[in-house]
């Protein structure tokens, strides 16, 4: 199995969901990756809402490409 590469960094649980939704929708397989606290308790500081978006390492430029059309730049520090 590749490894899983972040393609986006969502605010929280909802958006990380939408983006998720988008990209499958496209055929490619996402997978979020969180702190657990963040969703339970509603937290949104120091980062334990964040919510990060996920693809194996094959399908990271199409993902990409479909969130850059979608108007969602990547953050620049994602590689």
């Amino acid at each position: 199995m590749s490894s899983l590469v972040v393609v986006y960094k969502a605010a929280g649980l909802p958006e990380a969901e939408i983006i998720k939704g988008f990209l499958e929708s496209e055929d490619l397989p996402v997978h979020l990756q969180y702190e657990s606290a963040g969703p339970v308790y509603g937290l949104t500081v120091d980062g334990l809402g964040e919510v990060r978006v996920c693809v194996p390492e094959a399908f990271v430029e199409e993902a990409r490409d479909l969130l850059r059309r979608l108007g969602d730049e990547p953050q620049p520090h994602i590689r």
